[in-house]
C-alpha cells in the first residue's frame, strides 16, 4: 500500500514535501540578507546619483539601475548558489538521502523538485528585493527631498525579467551542487563563476555563459533610458534557444547524477 501512494506522488505533491522540509530552515534569512544589505547603503547614500554624469540619467532610474547592479552581478548569483547547496544538503544527515532513495520514488522527480524549490525561492528573493527598493527609496525621498520611487509597473517588469533570465543560472549552479558534493567546494565554484560574467558580457559568445543573463537584461533596460550605454534590444536569437538548452542540459545532468553515489 506504501509502494502505491508514493508511486502515485506526483512533481508538485513532492514539491510541497520539500517546501516542509525548508519550512523551518534559515534559508528565508539569506534571501533577505542580501536584499537589505543592498538598497540601504543605497538610501544612505542616494545624494550621489544627483551628480550628473555623461549621459544624464535621472537620479530616480540612476538609483534603480545602480542598486540591481549589485543585485545582478552578486547577489542573485550567491544567494542561487547557497541555496541550491542548502537544498541539496536537507537529507545529509542520518542517511536522509539513502533513506529517500530507498522509496519508490524516481530520482530525477525527485531532484526536479528540489529545483522547483529553487525557482520558488528565486521568486521570493524577487518580492523581497521590490519591496526592498520601495523601501529604500522612500527613506532615500524623505532623507533628500526628492522622488526617487519609479511607478510600480515599471519596477516590477523590469525586476521580474532580471530574475526570469537567472533562471538558466540557478540550473547551472543546482548542477554544480550535485556533482560537487562537497559543499565548500560546490560554492567556491560557484561564487568564482560569478567574477567572469561582466567581462563574458562583452564578448561575441556572452549568450553562451549563462551567469551573463540577469546583468544582461539589466543593461538593456538602463540602455532604454540612456542608449549610449547599451543596446536597447534584447537579442532574443541566439539567446533564447541557447538558454533553454543550457537550462534543459543541467537539469538532465541534475536528474542523472543526483543520488547517483547512494545508488551503488
Amino acid at each position: 500500500m506504501k509502494s502505491e501512494v508514493f508511486n502515485e506522488m506526483k512533481l508538485p505533491s513532492l514539491t510541497g514535501v520539500e517546501l516542509l522540509k525548508i519550512r523551518r530552515s534559515r534559508i528565508f534569512w539569506i534571501l533577505l540578507i542580501p536584499a537589505v544589505m543592498m538598497w540601504f547603503p543605497s538610501a544612505m547614500n542616494a545624494n550621489v546619483n544627483f551628480i550628473m554624469n555623461t549621459y544624464e540619467v535621472s537620479p530616480e532610474y540612476n538609483y534603480f539601475i545602480q542598486g540591481y547592479m549589485g543585485m545582478a552581478w552578486f547577489m542573485i548569483p550567491a544567494t542561487l548558489i547557497i541555496c541550491g547547496v542548502l537544498l541539496n544538503q536537507t537529507e545529509s544527515s542520518g542517511r536522509g538521502l539513502l533513506k529517500c532513495l530507498s522509496l519508490p520514488v524516481s530520482p530525477a522527480r525527485i531532484c526536479l523538485a528540489k529545483f522547483l524549490i529553487m525557482v520558488l525561492l528565486t521568486f521570493e528573493q524577487l518580492i523581497l528585493s521590490i519591496a526592498a527598493y520601495y523601501g529604500s527609496a522612500v527613506i532615500a525621498s524623505k532623507l533628500y527631498e526628492y522622488d526617487f520611487i519609479l511607478p510600480f509597473p515599471y519596477v516590477c517588469r523590469a525586476a521580474s525579467l532580471i530574475y526570469l533570465a537567472a533562471l538558466p543560472m540557478a540550473s547551472a549552479y543546482w548542477m554544480i551542487s550535485i556533482c560537487i558534493r562537497t559543499p565548500i567546494f560546490s560554492v567556491g565554484l560557484g561564487l568564482a563563476s560569478v567574477v567572469p560574467s561582466v567581462l563574458m558580457l562583452n564578448t561575441e559568445i556572452w549568450y553562451c555563459y549563462p551567469m551573463d543573463y540577469p546583468f544582461y537584461i539589466l543593461m538593456t533596460e538602463y540602455g532604454k533610458i540612456a542608449p549610449e550605454v547599451f543596446d536597447t534590444r534584447v537579442q532574443l536569437f541566439p539567446l533564447l534557444p541557447i538558454a533553454i538548452g543550457v537550462t534543459l542540459l543541467c537539469l538532465a545532468i541534475s536528474c542523472l547524477r543526483y543520488g547517483k553515489a547512494e545508488r551503488r
